[in-house]
């Protein structure tokens, strides 16, 4: 008998022990899979099909096959656990193969999103996906294996979850100013560093700020210095996309090897996860997992992980674990520099004072002013016309018209105030007399539609409210728009004179 089909043997004898010990359902998710490479020096190597499943062996049942295959053969030492492909299909015990598509197998079509599934299991039921499927061994139906033992597409496309990188999204091409300064330093640490340094970074600031460039140099920045470390960049939405489609094909357990085998793992736009209960439970034990292991955890979001709303509070908790680094509305400087850098990158000349001006006009954000400045070369090019402060200001006469219309909180409540006939002063008041509340959730609601002010900043103009009354206040103005066109028709007069 060759030392191959003994080494069959044996850990055929131990496999029934095994089965007989942890059960049916545990023994096909976990132990089945196992194949038996090679016996060399007292030393047993068992193959395994992912490093997640390794991991789980060795912390679960190493030191009991160790056991086991000591009192099966004397001669044997150690086990060691490796990731390798499987020799052939009769090495994951014959009777597995994969189901063929069917209503059972996967959701019928339609966009993947949470409210499209009708039930999206519990953390718990996920983790039991696996064995469910060994359980229907033995029934007569053919089990849907995980992708990782299958082949499914869902397994050959996990190392393309990570998202495209922009080229122009480096260190050196980010301008740095007060408001960004201790954002961009954190991202550089974190990048610079062999080890760990806070876990997580969690970066956060409005739309157009600097968030996704500074990710983007962070993963082109450890990418470059050290191109083994596998880093995963992606959206919370596509993280979603990627749960959802691991939950209808069945593939779980490859979908925890894909994310909690990384090295860094970037999300970006964190708050789109806010209200999805089952992404946000499979994301909270992926953050654990990582963190256990001392992997880098990177975030992003448009507010701090306190003020994230539908958040769970565990999560919020874990969010703020490290360092939270907000990156601030940017200063006329900063947004003369931004433009500056934009220009040489561009290698085109544009007169100072058609950079100064925009740098006044355009403050909303940094990807607008890019924008604005985008369109004025594009022009010059296109038209053979040279840039002048006068041939800017045609070109851009919209933006500009809108950055003009831009008002402050303080001006909706005077308005409000005036056309409800109340004081200026019981904006801010504890009264709750409707005939004073309901215009105070007016404002509450003109100031979320007509300024860039975030929930809280609008909660402590009015009384110091927290960020979830203003919230109610702009649920309830939307519904009476909607059911009372009087209301209606008030409620878009003030917004017409406020804007006009």
């Amino acid at each position: 008998m060759s030392v191959q089909a003994s080494l069959d043997q044996q850990w055929a004898r131990i496999s029934g022990r095994l089965k007989d010990e942890v059960g049916e359902t545990a023994y096909r998710s976990w132990l089945k899979p196992l194949t038996v490479e090679d016996f060399i020096g007292g030393q047993v190597r068992i193959v395994v099909p992912t490093r997640f499943m390794r991991d789980w062996i060795r912390t679960h049942y190493a030191d009991r096959i160790r056991a086991l295959w000591t009192g099966e053969n004397p001669g044997v030492h150690s086990v060691e656990i490796v990731v390798a492909p499987p020799r052939n299909d009769a090495s994951l015990g014959g009777a597995l193969t994969t189901a063929p598509r069917s209503p059972a197998n996967t959701a019928a079509a339609g966009p993947l999103t949470e409210s499209g599934i009708d039930h999206l299991p519990t953390y718990d039921e996920v983790e039991a996906v696996a064995s469910l499927n060994g359980a229907l061994n033995g029934t007569g139906e053919t089990p849907v294996l995980p992708a990782f033992i299958a082949g499914s597409s869902l397994g050959e496309e996990r190392d393309e979850v990570s998202a495209l990188l922009d080229p122009r999204f480096t260190f050196e091409n980010f301008v740095v100013g007060k408001p960004n300064e201790l954002a961009f330093a954190a991202a550089r640490r974190v990048a610079d560093a062999n080890a760990v340094t806070f876990n997580p970074l969690f970066l956060y600031g409005g739309v157009g700020l600097g968030k996704t460039h500074l990710m983007h140099a962070i993963a082109w920045h450890i990418r470059k210095k050290d191109p083994a470390r596998r880093v995963i960049y992606l959206s919370a939405e596509k993280f979603m996309y990627q749960f959802i489609r691991a939950l209808r094909y069945k593939d779980t357990m490859a979908f925890k090897e894909q994310f909690r085998s990384v090295d860094v793992l970037m999300i970006d736009d964190v708050q789109f996860i806010s209200g999805k209960d089952s992404t946000q439970e499979e994301f909270f034990h992926t953050f654990n997992a990582l963190v256990d292991q001392n992997r880098q955890v990177i975030i992003s979001a448009d507010k701090s992980p306190s003020d994230l709303e539908g958040m769970e509070e565990r999560l919020r908790s874990r969010l703020g674990w490290g360092l939270v680094a907000d990156i601030h509305p940017t200063t006329y400087e900063l947004r003369l520099g931004i433009l500056q850098s934009k220009g040489e990158q561009m290698r085109v000349q544009i007169p100072q004072k058609v950079l100064e001006f925009l740098a006044h006009k355009i403050t909303s954000n940094v990807r607008e002013l890019e924008g604005a400045l985008n369109r004025i070369v594009a022009h010059a090019e296109l038209v053979g016309r040279a840039i002048t402060l006068e041939s800017s200001q045609e070109v851009l006469h919209d933006l500009l018209r809108a950055s003009n219309r831009r008002v402050t909180i303080e001006e909706i409540q005077k308005k409000v105030a005036e056309h409800y006939n109340i004081r200026l002063a019981d904006m801010s008041s504890a009264r709750r007399a409707r005939a004073v509340a309901r215009p105070r959730q007016v404002a509450m609601y003109l100031s979320k539609q007509l300024t860039a002010r975030s929930l809280p900043e609008i909660g402590r103009k009015f009384g110091d409210r927290d960020h979830t009354t203003v919230m109610h206040a702009v649920r309830k103005v939307e519904e009476l728009c909607a059911t009372d066109p009087t209301f209606s028709e008030d409620v878009e007069l003030l917004r017409r004179m406020l804007e006009g």
